[in-house]
């Protein structure tokens, strides 16, 4: 071994790092089984991959208790899984005219949760990217600012009305949508005492 790799290797080893702490799950055969098959399957790279993304999730969704399999409260929220085809048949039963003022109440809502969740003011542009990560870890769809423009990728609902009124109630501003079709963009109208900065 040259001197210059047992000098590196004799530092690496005195390093004051923590050394990470062994953990053994006893799994249950079925669990075990489906965990490779995930695997096989391609859809995972591995246990620890599969833990690690298991833990992101939760730390992200900060889910406080689960009540039972699809539904849990997080903060004052509860929030459960549900078909989109279900709330695009309810939506097409309120008239389309109305949907600007029905996405204004569920964003006046979604901002008393997001706020009381993340300990934020919604109002503050400055606070607007932990609100977009975390609608997005809901399921909400991708959200972008940039410049005086809220783009939304892959939005659970199509509606650009509806996500007009649902942002304008949220964030307490005024929107311009120019599209109709996804990705939605809006372009956001001046706001009092702050300047929009991507």
């Amino acid at each position: 071994m040259q001197e210059s790799q047992k000098k590196r290797l004799e530092t690496m080893m005195k390093s004051n790092k923590p050394k990470p702490k062994r953990t053994t799950i006893i799994l249950e055969p079925e669990e075990r089984k489906y965990i490779d098959s995930l695997i096989q399957e391609g859809k995972e790279s591995g246990i620890k991959s599969l833990i690690s993304k298991m833990l992101d999730i939760h730390k992200k969704l900060m889910i406080d208790d689960w009540r039972f399999p699809g539904e849990y409260y997080s903060g004052i929220s509860r929030i459960a899984f549900v078909n989109v085809e279900l709330i695009n048949i309810m939506l097409n039963q309120i008239p389309k005219e109305k949907w600007i003022n029905l996405g204004q109440e569920m964003g006046k809502a979604l901002k008393i949760s997001i706020e009381t969740i993340l300990n934020i003011q919604v109002s503050e542009i400055k606070d607007w990217k932990p609100i977009f990560d975390r609608l997005s870890v809901q399921g909400f769809g991708d959200f972008f600012l940039k410049d005086k423009y809220i783009l939304i990728k892959n939005p659970f609902i199509n509606y650009a009305n509806l996500w007009q009124g649902i942002l304008e109630g949220m964030l307490d501003i005024k929107l311009s949508a120019k599209t109709n079709l996804p990705p939605l963009v809006f372009q956001i109208k001046a706001k009092e005492g702050n300047s929009i900065q991507s």
